[in-house]
């Protein structure tokens, strides 16, 4: 993904920290003291909701997610849609300006395809009722076709407040952009952060970015609405610049970033007049979603170290 040798090699390292138990029991010990609640709005729906406050104070979109992933029962997965009925409910009683994003392996797509169907539709349909909107996101490749087909279903069974992830740097996603397009869906275009298979991934950044830029372009030319999930600024003034010279309505795309990065820019293009939604995540378990992060910016990880050192 990075042409720099030696970030692709941290970014390796750290995602293959991640699944350390002994890191894992440290960082959980002490990571939101010492610094992860610079990602993480808190462990509990209340910490996120006046996060998610304070965004729209700011004039900032959001999203929010449970943390978590790979429930092992089908009744973990159900305690996770009753959590994310009550959240749900929580966003449109406080009139935030905030929708769920989810994955479907945190609903039960590990155990059954059927299972994880069922409990999304559920929740699309109470958002549905409530006047909100679901958001799917993408996971690693090998869910890649079951996360599609259940996406395909929903909207086949004429359920239409939930859109869906496209990852840039997978080989296949201009096959599965074509594929989606007849049904008009809102599509968030991101560069992709799990650590896969090199056969399955484009081989540079520079291959990613322009497939990632290529991807918006065609995806507004079709008259999707298309969020743009990027902290990349060169990206952000492509997409900017081309938008404004192809005199396309700025309601037609929003940008898209994490709580905790780039917060002045997600500042700067709300002020310009843009649409900036912050994915804004919560839950206990906060840990594989802060080690993607520092996977991301491996420059991060000193700043955490530093911390937990102080805690």
């Amino acid at each position: 993904m990075n042409t720099d040798p030696l970030v692709a090699v941290s970014r390796a390292a750290i995602l293959r920290a991640a699944e350390s138990p002994r890191i894992r029991r440290v960082v959980r010990k002490h990571g939101m003291r010492a610094g992860a609640s610079r990602f993480v709005a808190g462990e509990t729906l209340e910490e996120c909701l006046a996060v998610l406050a304070h965004l729209n104070a700011d004039g900032l979109f959001a999203n929010t997610t449970l943390l978590g992933e790979a429930v092992e029962s089908p009744a973990d997965a159900e305690a996770v849609v009753a959590e994310y009925e009550t959240v749900i409910s929580s966003l449109v009683q406080n009139e935030l300006w905030a929708n769920v994003a989810l994955k479907l392996t945190h609903l039960g797509l590990g155990i059954d395809e059927e299972l994880a169907y069922g409990n999304v539709e559920r929740l699309v349909k109470h958002a549905a009722g409530l006047g909100t909107f679901i958001r799917i996101d993408m996971e690693q490749s090998v869910y890649v076709d079951a996360t599609l087909r259940i996406y395909r279903a929903l909207r086949q069974a004429g359920l239409d407040a939930v859109g869906i992830v496209l990852q840039a740097y997978l080989r296949r996603t201009a096959a599965d952009f074509d594929s989606l397009v007849p049904l008009s869906p809102g599509l968030r275009i991101v560069k992709g952060a799990y650590l896969e298979p090199p056969a399955l991934v484009l081989p540079t950044k520079a291959d990613v970015d322009a497939e990632y830029t290529r991807l918006v372009e065609r995806g507004i030319r079709s008259g999707l609405l298309i969020a743009v999930a990027t902290h990349d600024e060169r990206i952000i003034d492509h997409v900017k610049q081309w938008t404004t010279t192809n005199k396309v309505s700025r309601d037609r795309f929003e940008f898209q970033m994490l709580y905790g990065v780039r917060p002045a820019l997600q500042r700067r293009l709300a002020s310009e007049g843009y649409q900036v939604r912050v994915a804004t995540p919560y839950g206990p378990d906060w840990y594989p979603y802060l080690m993607r992060r520092l996977a991301e910016r491996p420059a991060n990880v000193g700043f955490l170290l530093r911390n937990l050192i102080r805690s």
